[in-house]
């Protein structure tokens, strides 16, 4: 008998420190992202994203040519905020409003809209996973709110641009507009600008260097509202 209730008892023990091992290292994994947030303040540290890791590890490889924010063309700046996120300079990582908006729509059976910040895809692109997933959304919303606040909105916007997918293994706006154009993408021009940032939602099948109808009348759009977005982009370049 006393060798019995010794063997539960050495069960039990070793059931426990099991299930320890095992939230430690959930706790580990989710607090990972928040570490690599800090060290990302560094300026000379270059960010992959999970998608270009997923490339290297199933051997496709990558193109990604890194460039500091003032290599970048303000007119590709301006036509990305307009197109992708409007109220970058306003909010704090995630634009409750227009959350809002969604879950209402949502909870009235209607069709939802992206809701989607800047900082919420960066999160998104940095440590997480593509595809619509309640768990990433609230994975992603916390992510998105400490990235604004410990990085600038520059540095941000930085990151953004450096690891935001153009196209199969083209990553960065450098390396996109070199791929689409021929040119350095601080030479982008509006027009050019504007086809990079509407083929952002779906670069496999929105091609900016070969664009149909389509992709020309939204570059068109995103152009115009671009031109106009000196109020909305101060946060970057005042």
């Amino acid at each position: 008998m006393e060798v019995a209730t010794g063997e539960r008892g050495g069960g039990m023990s070793r059931l426990r420190r099991s299930w320890r091992r095992i939230v430690l290292a959930l706790l580990a994994f989710v607090a990972l992202p928040y570490v690599l947030i800090l060290l990302y303040t560094v300026e000379f540290v270059r960010p992959v994203s999970t998608l270009m890791l997923r490339d290297l590890v199933l051997l496709r490889g990558y193109d990604r040519q890194w460039v500091e924010f003032e290599e970048i063309s303000p007119n590709l700046v301006q036509a990305v905020m307009m197109s992708e996120d409007g109220q970058f300079c306003r909010h704090s990582g995630v634009d409750w409003g227009e959350m809002r908006a969604v879950v209402s729509e949502a909870l009235a059976g209607e069709q939802t809209r992206g809701a989607s910040t800047i900082p919420m895809q960066t999160a998104k692109n940095l440590f997480l996973w593509n595809g619509r997933s309640f768990l990433r959304k609230v994975m992603e919303m916390p992510l998105a709110v400490v990235a604004d606040f410990v990085w600038s909105k520059q540095r941000l916007m930085e990151i953004y641009l450096n690891i935001a997918e153009w196209g199969p293994g083209i990553y960065g706006i450098e390396a996109a507009a070199q791929h689409h154009f021929n040119i350095p993408a601080a030479k982008l021009s509006r027009r050019q600008a504007a086809l990079l940032a509407v083929s952002l939602p779906n670069p496999y099948e929105r091609n900016a260097g070969n664009p149909g109808n389509g992709l020309q009348r939204l570059a068109r759009l995103i152009e115009r509202r671009a031109s106009r977005s000196g109020e909305y982009i101060r946060c970057l370049y005042d």
